[in-house]
């Protein structure tokens, strides 16, 4: 009995003091932050890790850069809150310029790669684009499902190659009603005189149209998302005043000939032109006479160029978008037009859209930025779906009311704004 016990006692002392070592707290090795840039597939980047990084990783898609060579690296809007949180973020400049989503969203997934081979896999991944970031994100989600776990834009392209039709409709409805023959322009200085010279004078400015501009402007109202009533979309007229003639774009008159991947894709045979009654022009008249235009063969194609196909709406994890009421470079029609796909492919749950009442692109205040990105990471983390608004309601008029901090002295409900 008496060396059972001796040996007992034995086991005890052994034993105890790696029992307590396992349950004492140890000192955690802080990891170090990390903020680097270098080259990847000819596209230049740069990560940035908090210390201790224990977070998400945010991959950031900037807006369309112009010019020859490679882009330019940017930071998200929101680099310092995301840091601020905890969580990594990476942003590429991409290996070229223009429009071409086709490449970039490929730098990004490389990007990310490089990411989890040299920091880490992250617990979750958010896709960010800003305007023709918005292509990207909203594409890579639905080309690239279980990739990134959930995606946010700002005055983005979120319906992707409509904004190539919108503008290529905005043209053929201002070479109809100038009757400015704009689309047989053999070239683009050739398209740049026929606006500047003939155009204008048909039409006049925002402000100063002519009787043929009113007809104008009417179209355009409905192309930028009016609702079913007609109601104006608030500052939709400021930021027409910025886009008016630049939305007048060239496209080669044989489409075959024409090199950018945007342009070939872009089509008008879908759409359906509204206008207001009482102006001299029926919409039964704009919608017969108005010139039609084709995309190149296999330009949209889902097989060939799926990146230039129409969005399906099939997502498979949170969206949330911020956009602008007044955005006449990418419309709030984009955002109606997705928001129907989504609802046609069931999966409208996943998509929650936030309106601010401005005039302009990408011009949101960090106040509704910060918040949006937290109530995303809320539903990605914790299921909490967070509100929005109905972009498809039949009175657009007080939209935006909740997220818009300061409102426009122009702004019709500037002064009668209820708590």
């Amino acid at each position: 009995m008496r060396i059972a016990v001796t040996l007992l006692l034995v086991v005890v002392a052994l034993v105890a003091p790696s029992m307590l070592w396992r349950d004492m707290p140890r000192a955690q090795t802080v990891r170090p932050a990390v903020d680097r840039s270098g080259v990847l597939g000819g596209a230049d980047y740069r990560i940035a890790v908090p210390e201790n990084w224990q977070g998400g990783l945010v991959v950031y898609a900037h807006g369309i850069q112009y010019g020859p060579g490679a882009g330019a690296v940017t930071s998200p809007p929101l680099a310092n809150h995301i840091i601020d949180r905890g969580h990594a973020w990476i942003a590429s400049g991409y290996r070229a310029r223009d429009y071409q989503p086709h490449l970039f969203i490929e730098d990004l997934i490389a990007l990310r790669e490089l990411f989890v081979k040299e920091i880490g896999p992250p617990p979750w991944s958010i896709i960010y684009g800003q305007s023709m970031g918005g292509h990207i994100a909203v594409a890579s989600l639905e080309l690239r499902p279980g990739l990134y776990q959930g995606g946010f834009t700002e005055c983005g392209l979120v319906d992707g190659i409509s904004v190539a039709d919108y503008l290529l409709a905005y043209t053929a409805a201002a070479e109809l009603i100038s009757g400015v023959p704009l689309l047989d322009a053999p070239d683009q200085q050739t398209f740049a005189r026929r606006l500047n010279e003939r155009v204008i004078r048909a039409l006049g400015m925002p402000g100063e149209y002519t009787a043929r501009g009113r007809q104008f402007d009417s179209v355009v109202k409905y192309l930028m998302g009016a609702d079913a009533a007609g109601h104006e979309l608030p500052l939709r007229l400021h930021g027409l005043q910025r886009r008016y003639l630049m939305n007048m774009t060239f496209r080669a008159p044989n489409v075959d000939n024409e090199t950018r991947p945007g342009s070939r894709a872009a089509s008008t045979l879908n759409v359906r032109y509204r206008i207001d009654p009482g102006l001299g022009l029926s919409e039964q008249e704009l919608n017969a006479r108005v010139r039609r235009l084709a995309p190149a063969k296999d330009a949209r194609s889902p097989a060939v160029n799926p990146v230039y196909a129409e969005r399906t709406g099939r997502l498979t994890v949170p969206l949330l978008t911020l956009h602008e009421t007044g955005d006449a470079w990418v419309p709030l029609s984009l955002e109606q037009a997705y928001r129907r796909r989504t609802i046609a492919a069931g999966t409208d749950r996943l998509l929650v859209q936030r309106v601010l009442r401005a005039g302009g692109h990408c011009t949101f205040d960090y106040q509704i930025r910060e918040r949006a990105f937290d109530d995303l990471v809320a539903w990605i983390e914790r299921g909490v779906r967070p509100d929005g608004d109905d972009v498809l309601a039949a009175d657009l008029s007080r939209i935006g009311l909740e997220w818009t901090v300061t409102m426009h002295p122009d702004d019709p409900l500037a002064f009668r704004r209820t708590p």
